[in-house]
């Protein structure tokens, strides 16, 4: 996904490997934010998806956060809606094209 993104030369993309690196990096003022429901940090008490978000939102509620995941859970879908994410997709076979759309929306 990341390459998809770095070669279309209408986007500036930055990517970070946990939540922790994302929040240390908000003072950058990003357009939008994308975030993976299951994050890789390091550490117990590294910090998932559902829980980066909640500490975005206590430092910016404005910045669209697009969620992406490979569960079609609905409880998880309300989880991430209550907590400000702005949308919500689902990883599937054509998961960077509704991104991408959404995206494009999104920064309009």
């Amino acid at each position: 996904m990341e390459f998809t993104f770095q070669s279309r030369h209408d986007y500036d993309v930055v990517c970070y490997e946990s939540g922790e690196s994302c929040l240390e990096n908000l003072h950058q003022n990003p357009r939008l934010i994308v975030l993976d429901h299951i994050l890789e940090g390091v550490g117990e008490k590294a910090l998932n998806g559902l829980e980066t978000l909640k500490e975005i939102r206590k430092v910016n509620k404005e910045i669209p956060v697009i969620i992406l995941t490979g569960q079609g859970d609905d409880a998880l879908l309300s989880e991430f809606m209550e907590n400000g994410a702005n949308r919500y997709l689902t990883k599937d076979d054509f998961f960077i094209d509704s991104l991408i759309e959404t995206i494009q929306q999104m920064l309009i």
